[in-house]
């Protein structure tokens, strides 16, 4: 296997259902240039970890244009401003502090687990949902519903047009993947339409809630004033796309993949069955082991760095494999096996520094409470197909639809 080869593989559909094998192999490489002017690529865990603490990697749109990357769905083609993850300090830091006073500590620290109830409600309605049913997709039937719905009623979209988002969604998601097998350009047009559409449509929200605030998280981003400031409409309008898109997406990759892997290893899910708690250990396993966000391909060097003797010049492009640090064997003990039980869990799953994932609570607390009813509920499930068919995406990994079967749907 060449080293060529092993890049076009990694975003190669064909390699989606299991990539470690590929990961495995780049770690014998753990940092891979591919050719002139392609990306870095970096597997292993400290490295990762290192740079992604490292002020001299950049996340700023205008630094990955200029390294080379196609960046269609900037604030010229869209109109909108780039959301905080696709910025440095001093402005990401302004921006994300002022989204985090409504969502989460250490402005509003009892906000995610005041949703509990809420979010067992909505779990439980879903698999109510499944009726007489004893065969379903779990991607459409119930992981992507339950986030969507869940981040919709954060923000303040009515529940009406929760079900105009996919099509919205589904084209600016693909235009993430660095898969450049693919017809980069139409992937391009697609997602600055949606996302010109789906600001059209938050504008009008925007509009309504600064003229009639109604307690919801929108709402408070229109009207709020605090020490960092507040946001213009255009980066109002910019983050709310972004909580939309990635407040529910990996979220629906991470119950799916849950589910998949516990169907895998039968001996856990009859554990959760009986101890609920157990879903804690289960869900930070999981974002080792099937982590929903695989690579980060999106970030530059802004100054020369070396990692393990070799010089990474500055404006390359680096792509931080979470995927293959996850299952780093100088970090982790026998890493392809799925352990919830182990010890340390402390994985790449979120990301870590200024840019780890701003929704995790969220996505933990949902992930828990969707795998632990799943399991409560059905009767011996299992899988009618596996692998199961995967989306199209090397970053956002995750199957499209996970179709199982079982005996009976217990109250």
């Amino acid at each position: 296997m060449t080293h060529h080869s092993l890049l076009r593989q990694i975003t190669d559909y064909a390699h989606r259902a299991n990539p470690y094998p590929l990961y495995k192999e780049l770690h014998k490489t753990p940092v891979l240039h591919e050719e002139d002017g392609g990306p870095y690529l970096v597997s292993s865990y400290w490295d990762i970890l290192n740079l992604l603490h490292d002020p001299r990697i950049s996340s700023d749109a205008a630094n990955l244009a200029a390294a080379g990357a196609d960046e269609a769905g900037g604030a010229s083609e869209t109109g909108l401003p780039p959301s905080f993850i696709r910025q440095d300090p001093p402005e990401h830091d302004r921006l994300r502090r002022i989204a985090n006073r409504p969502f989460g500590p250490p402005h509003s620290p009892y906000k995610i687990e005041s949703m509990r109830g809420e979010l067992a409600e909505i779990v439980s309605a879903l698999i109510d949902g499944f009726g007489e049913a004893r065969e379903i997709d779990v991607v459409d039937q119930f992981a992507y519903p339950f986030p969507v719905t869940v981040i919709c009623r954060l923000l303040g979209v009515p529940r009406e047009d929760e079900p105009r988002f996919r099509a919205w969604v589904d084209p600016i998601v693909a235009s993430l993947d660095p898969d450049t097998g693919r017809d980069d350009a139409e992937r391009g047009r697609a997602a600055q339409e949606a996302r010109m559409e789906l600001g059209m449509y938050l504008a009008q929200l925007v509009e309504q809630r600064s003229k009639e605030p109604t307690g919801d998280m929108l709402s408070e981003l229109v009207t709020s004033h605090g020490p960092g400031g507040t946001m213009t409409t255009m980066e109002v309008l910019s983050t709310a796309v972004l909580l939309l898109i990635a407040g529910h997406e990996t979220t629906v990759n991470l119950i799916t993949n849950g589910m998949l892997t516990l169907l895998r290893h039968p001996e856990y899910l009859e554990r959760l069955r009986e101890d609920p708690k157990l879903a804690v250990n289960i869900v930070e396993e999981l974002l080792r082991y099937e982590p929903p966000v695989q690579l980060v391909p999106q970030r530059t060097c802004i100054a020369d760095i070396e990692i393990r003797g070799i010089t990474i010049p500055k404006g390359s492009r680096i792509w931080l494999v979470l995927a293959a640090g996850n299952r780093d064997p100088e970090r982790f003990r026998d890493p392809d096996r799925f352990d919830p039980d182990r010890g340390d869990i402390q994985h790449l799953g979120f990301g870590s520094g200024i840019h780890s994932c701003f929704g995790a609570p969220l996505a933990r607390l949902e992930a828990q409470i969707a795998l632990a009813e799943l399991a409560r509920r059905l009767d011996n499930p299992r899988l009618v197909e596996d692998p199961p068919p995967y989306r199209q995406n090397a970053v956002l990994r995750g199957p499209r639809h996970l179709r199982i079967s079982f005996g009976d749907l217990r109250p």
